[in-house]
């Protein structure tokens, strides 16, 4: 299995997601929330890649993203918050 993430993302949503055999296997999904900001809604990871560090991965790939586009971010999914609380380097990227 590849673990590149990858992005997609519409005018007013998008997601970072990592594929097997096709399929989405771990999503961290997001809703725009004007031109500078968006909303993280929800992080899921298949429970056979549970423990390995999906979510993270996710997590950290957004955050590149959002530095580079210079967008902020507001964590609603409780993981992605957790993370982000507990990780003083991601904490620039917040609202």
């Amino acid at each position: 299995m590849s673990n590149d993430i990858k992005q997609e993302s519409s005018a007013s949503k998008g997601r970072f997601y990592l594929e097997k055999e096709g399929k989405a296997v771990a999503e961290m999904t997001y809703s725009v929330a004007g031109s500078h900001k968006i909303i993280i809604d929800h992080t899921e990871v298949n429970d056979s890649l549970r423990g390995q560090g999906i979510g993270e991965k996710l997590l950290k790939t957004l955050i590149e993203y959002v530095r580079s586009e210079d967008i902020k971010v507001i964590p609603l999914c409780p993981f992605a918050k957790a993370k982000i609380q507990e990780n003083k380097e991601y904490q620039d990227v917040l609202v």
